[in-house]
């Protein structure tokens, strides 16, 4: 999935932080190769074509069409360049959303014995929406992952913050 938690080394792993990131299908070298392989497939036609006019009618065009999917895939990883971190302690919950393409970083923070989280099946941007409320606020978080991974971010979320609101001294002995 594409995100992780971590426990601060705390005693009793008092602190939980979470990173969140979207998906990427197609890594930076899947991405040379495409281009590459796209480019040679591209060439086949032009080979019996050398020497002739017609070659210089058509390589502006299939230069156009590769640079059209070159520029597409840059947009795709310039807007997936995103990412979210929660850190949930006894004392604060505190998310912070890095949004793509330099576009100021949001925050959003509550005491822990405030904080709330909420799945909404329908009525958001997209199914099973999760979302954190306290201090006033409402924000989402997660939105960028697949319906699968929000609904177990969902039960993820509710037993951190069951946690944090826990102190280790008054656990059950």
């Amino acid at each position: 999935m594409p995100y992780e938690w971590t426990a601060s080394p705390e005693p009793a792993g008092a602190s939980r932080h979470l990173r969140l990131w979207p998906h990427r299908s197609l890594p930076r070298r899947g991405f040379a190769i495409f281009i590459l392989i796209t480019c040679a497939m591209l060439s086949l036609p032009l080979y019996p074509l050398l020497g002739t006019v017609t070659l210089w009618g058509l390589l502006p065009f299939l230069i156009l069409a590769v640079g059209g999917v070159w520029y597409a895939l840059e947009k795709s990883y310039s807007d997936a360049a995103m990412g979210e971190e929660l850190t949930i302690d006894p004392e604060q919950v505190h998310l912070r959303r890095v949004n793509p393409r330099g576009r100021a970083a949001q925050e959003w923070d509550c005491q822990s014995y405030w904080a709330q989280v909420h799945m909404h099946p329908t009525g958001g941007p997209v199914p099973y929406y999760v979302t954190l409320r306290g201090h006033g606020r409402e924000v989402e978080i997660g939105s960028f992952l697949s319906e699968d991974e929000r609904k177990a971010l969902y039960g993820e979320i509710v037993d951190a913050l069951k946690s944090a609101a826990t102190p280790a001294d008054a656990a059950p002995r």
